[in-house]
Order: structure tokens, then sequence, then C-alpha cells
């Protein structure tokens, strides 16, 4: 057997190699790409599709029903031609996997070129191995009856064989490795059939439509939902605010729901481009091969024929998995003009109560202008034309809570979405408030009472539940009085405040009593108690003359109060303010009661004075009793002389 020249042989062995390795690679690379593309894209379908629910949750008239129903139904057809075409190309390339496979759709797919072309080369590695192994036992039996120069060229070609050996089995091993790979792998064509099912029962239409063997007359209609009550238009400010805030989510929502579609376009389109072009390129190879002239060739004619039907089987082939694309990319653009007229909709709507609103808030604002304005003009006139300062405060007073009640009626009612349930809330609570704060409220309603035309001012001196004292403030709950003590001194403050309830003008038993408002003058008496037999004329008139001699000094005083009295008790006839005389009988005598009136600046010393000029005047009368009331209490006994 002659040598050959090992070096040019393994030299083109391993160009070989190097030529076999980078079509492998490529190999792998393009059929993993598809498989897994087709996985991608039904996966992103899968997710757009699941989020349709949110399209549901939107839908709150009528009119979002209609485009409701309309999306689902193209939704579900969506989904289900990303199936279909998944499952045709699973077909497909499942079909071209298959070793041995035959036919001519098997052969002509890239695919399934692609593996044949890699079992060829297995094949074409596995019988060099095994001639490669023939060639070098050759060589050894050779060796074993050669000697000298040729026994040594032998053994050189018998270390360069094994070599170029070594060399064919690594490339073995690298085309079995890539076979079992593609056999295999997580995504390939011989389980891409199995991984779609599996997708399609996570999608109830597509499991539906894989029971009913595929047909497309039998898949299941989309549920229609049902067409909700009308939606009232809101009342208040409150529901307006919470209309426009939501529909202006809807929209937000319905161009999300947009921007999912395209870009789900999008995806189809660059897995659709591909195969759009291969059926080009076969239209354009069937037109070449139409327009040729008919040759006369049996042969000829018959390979002719052969490329015809492989065109045609790979024509089938791709439209089965174009076709679905086609018809999804048309309800993607349905789908989508659906959603951009849901969205003019909910836009028209959006406009119409952004102007509802802004109509409202201008409303609400020229109602509370006015109230300012009225009450900036009640303000002006009051300190006009009223210039009693007392007056003047209450009237502002008035002011201020006929104010902010009138501004809180008008913000609740604009604001105010359900005016019966808020009527019905106001109520129950207005019962609670009232029987939990029910003592609060007869003081703030005494307040009033306090403050009226013949109420209370800060620094009279009434009497409230036997205490009497000067009025220290008169709060909107409670009033306090710097309390006032009787003595020989006449009244002076103990230093003590007290507080009451103004809900003690409501209590009968209580009792509030203070001077007429705009006077400061009581009522004091002194009673002179004579025995049996006492002449109570010379007492009665020799008493009387002692008093108004003290009462000549401040008689001016007490006509002043006289007519304060008669500008404020208008239509009562009011006496004149002098001292009077009484006799009162007793089982003991007769009682003389000197009745006079006081300032209540100068009560103690005017009883004290007159106290003076009684004594003064009955000391020579026989034994009587001499009291008196009013600043001061006083007994005294006088012996008879």
């Amino acid at each position: 057997m002659p040598i050959v020249n090992h070096q040019r042989i393994t030299l083109r062995w391993i160009c070989g190699a190097l030529a076999l390795c980078l079509a492998a690679s490529l190999w792998a690379a393009d059929a993993a790409s598809e498989p897994q593309n087709i996985i991608t894209f039904l996966n992103q379908s899968i997710v757009w599709y699941r989020q349709q629910g949110v399209l549901q949750q939107l839908a709150s008239q009528p009119s979002d029903i209609i485009f409701l129903n309309d999306t689902r139904q193209q939704a579900d057809q969506i989904v289900q031609l990303s199936f279909d075409f998944a499952r045709a190309r699973a077909q497909a390339l499942g079909a071209a996997a298959t070793p041995g496979a035959v036919g001519g759709a098997a052969q002509a797919s890239p695919g399934g070129s692609q593996y044949q072309a890699l079992t060829q080369m297995l094949a074409n590695v596995e019988k060099q191995v095994e001639q490669t192994q023939a060639e070098l036992e050759s060589f050894k039996h050779q060796l074993a009856t050669a000697s000298g120069r040729k026994g040594r060229t032998l053994e050189s070609t018998i270390a360069e064989t094994q070599s170029e050996l070594d060399l064919q089995q690594a490339r073995r091993d690298m085309v079995r490795s890539m076979m079992q790979f593609a056999s295999g792998s997580g995504v390939s064509a011989g389980n891409l059939s199995s991984q779609v099912e599996e997708l399609s029962r996570t999608v109830l239409v597509a499991s539906d439509h894989n029971k009913s063997a595929g047909t497309e007359g039998s898949r299941p209609a989309a549920s229609q939902v049902a067409v909700p009550a009308p939606k009232p238009a809101p009342s208040g400010i409150w529901g307006l605010i919470s209309d426009t805030l939501a529909l202006r989510r809807k929209t937000e929502s319905l161009d999300d729901a947009a921007k999912a579609a395209a870009s789900l376009e999008d995806s189809a389109r660059e897995i659709r481009t591909p195969l759009a072009t291969d059926m080009k390129d076969l239209v354009q190879r069937g037109d070449k091969l139409a327009s040729q002239p008919d040759s006369q060739d049996p042969a000829a004619l018959a390979q002719q024929k052969k490329e015809l039907d492989d065109l045609t089987a790979r024509f089938k082939e791709l439209s089965t998995a174009v076709l679905p694309l086609g018809k999804q990319r048309l309800l993607l653009d349905a789908y989508q003009r659906t959603l951009l007229n849901w969205r003019s909709t909910v836009v028209t709507q959006y406009t119409a109560e952004l102007k509802s609103l802004a109509w409202r808030l201008s409303g609400l604002a020229a109602i509370l202008g006015v109230l300012f304005a009225f009450s900036e003009l009640w303000r002006r006139a009051t300190f006009r034309y009223v210039q009693d300062a007392r007056r003047r405060y209450q009237f502002l007073l008035l002011r201020r809570i006929l104010l902010w009640f009138l501004i809180a009626v008008v913000i609740i009612v604009t604001f105010a979405s359900e005016l019966g349930s808020l009527a019905t809330f106001a109520g129950l609570m207005t019962a609670g408030v009232a029987v939990a704060l029910q003592n609060v409220i007869l003081s703030i309603a005494g307040y009033f009472f306090l403050i009226g035309k013949y109420g209370v001012r800060v620094g009279d001196r009434v009497e409230v539940a036997g205490v009497t004292g000067d009025v220290a403030d008169i709060g909107l709950v409670r009033l306090h009085l710097m309390e006032v003590g009787a003595g020989g001194f006449g009244a002076r403050p103990t230093g003590r405040i007290v507080a009451f309830s103004n809900a003690v003008v409501f209590q009968a038993n209580a009792g509030l009593f203070k001077p007429v408002p705009g006077t400061k003058f009581a009522w004091h008496e002194i009673v002179l108690t004579l025995p049996d037999g006492g002449d109570y004329h010379r007492v009665e008139n020799r008493m009387m003359t002692a008093v108004k001699n003290v009462f000549a000094q401040y008689r001016q005083s007490m006509d002043v109060e006289h007519r304060r009295m008669e500008r404020t008790l208008t239509g009562i006839p009011i006496h004149n303010l002098d001292p009077e005389s009484r006799l009162r009988l007793t089982p003991t005598g007769v009682d003389v009661i000197i009745r006079y009136p006081v300032g209540l600046d100068q009560a103690a010393e005017i009883d004290d004075r007159i106290a003076r000029q009684v004594l003064d005047a009955t000391e020579h009368e026989t034994k009587v009793k001499v009291s008196g009331s009013g600043s001061q209490e006083e007994v005294k006994t006088l012996p008879a002389k």
C-alpha cells in the first residue's frame, strides 16, 4: 500500500474540522433561536392577554361596556392566533428535526436542512474514523514484516495516522454533542410542541381551542359583560373631583393598553418578517421556474416537477405560520382603534367633568365672596351705627358665628355628593352630639341670654345661687364672678373667683339677680322694733326725718339712676327713688321699717350715716330694738332714760 503525504492530509483535516465547528455553531445558534423566539412571543402574548382584566375594571358606564366587549373578543382571537402560529411552526420544525424525515417540506425548511447536514456530517466523520482505523491497522501489520529504512518510515506514518485518528475522533465527539444538544435542549424543535401546549393550558381560550381541534368555527365566543345601570351624575364638588381623577386614570390605563398592543404587534412583525421574506423568495423562484420554456427531456421535466413540488410544500408550510400572524396584525390594528375610540369617549367625559368642576368651583368662590362682602358690610355698619361697646361686641360676635356657620353650610352642600345620605348622617350625628354635649349646648345658649338686652356685663354686681359678686368675665360657656362679702365696712372682695355654667339661667332653683342695666343702686332697710305701748308715730317721724336728712345729701345720684331706669325699662311705670316707711305688727310689738335707696359704691358709708342718725333720733325712747338689712346687719338695744 503506497504511503501518502500525511502532512497534507492532516492540514486538510484540520481545515475541515474548523469549517465543521463553524458550521455546527452557526446551525446551533439558528436552530435554538427560532424556538426560543416563539416561546418568548407566546409569553408576551399571554402577559398581554392577562392584562386585559385591567380594562374590565375601567368599565363603569354603558358606553364602556360596548368597547370592553369588543376588545375582549379581539383579545381572545389575538391570543388564539399566537398559538396557531406557534403550533404551526412547532409542527414544521419538529418534522424537520426528525432524522430520516421524508417529504419536501422537511427538506426545505432551514432547520431541517441544517439538521440533515449535521446528520450527514456525523455519518461522514464516523466513516472517516473507520477508514483511518483500518489504515492504522494495515500499517501496523506492515511494520511487523518491515525492516530498515522502510520500518522507520512506517513508524513515522503510524504516529501521524494515529494523530489523524485522534483528530477525527475529536470531530466525531463534537458532532455527537451538537446532535445531543439539538435533540435534548430546553427549547428545541424536538420539544417545542410540548412547551406550546403547556403554555396553552394557562390560557382558557387557547386551551379550549386546542380541545376543539383548532377549527375557527369552534372557538368559544367571549363572554359578554352585562351593561351596568347608568351612573348618576355627581351632585357635589367632591364627587366631580373623584370622577375627574378616575377618568384621568382611565385615560392613562387605556394609553398603557395601547402601548402594550403596539409592543406585541412589533414582536409579531419581527418574527413574521423572516418568514414573509422566505415566502417572497419562494414565489419568485416559483415564477422563475414557471416562466422557463418546457423541456423535451423527461429527466429535466422530472427535476423541474420535483423543484416545484418542494416549493409548494415549503410555501404551504410557511403560509400555515404566516397566515395567523397576518390575521393577528389586522386584529391588533382593530384592537388599537377600539382603544383609541374608547379613549376619545373618556376624554370627552373628562373634559365635560372638568368644565362642570370649574363652574362649581367658580360658583363656590362667588358665594363665598358674597358672604365675605356681606360680613364686611355688617362690620362697617356696626362700627358706624352702634356706639355702645357692649352692643358692638355682641353684633360682631353674632357676625362671626353666622358667617362661619353659613360658610360651613355652603361648603358641605357644594362638596357633598349624596345629600340624602349626608342629611341622615348629619341627623344621627347631631342627635349623638346633642346627648353627649347637652350641658355645653345649654351653656352656649345661656351665653346669648346673658349678653342680651337685660343681661349682664363685666363689672355688674350680681347674685347667682346665693353668691354675690362682681362679673369678671362672660365666656361662651362659663361666667366668672369676683366674690364679695358683707361686713361692717361694706361689701369687699373675698379674693375668690367663682365660676358658674351659663346654663344657670335655665335653672329654676338657682336664680340670677342683677341691677337694672345701666344702674348701680339697691334698696336697704332699717327696722326699729317698739314694745307694746310705745309711741310709734313719733318714732316713725324721727326715723324718717333722719333718713331723709342723709338721703338729701345724695339725692341727685338717685335721680340719675331713676332716669336711667326710665330709659331702659320703657313702658313700665317707675316710681321715684325716695325713702319709704312701713309699719308691721309682731307678737312682741310694732316694727317701724324705713326703706331707702343707696348707691352700690357708697352703700356701706350711707348705711353707717343713716344708722347713726336713727340712733341719735331715738335715743330718748324707751327700750327699742334696731336692726338693719343691706350691706350691713346691726341689732342694738337702747335702754330707757
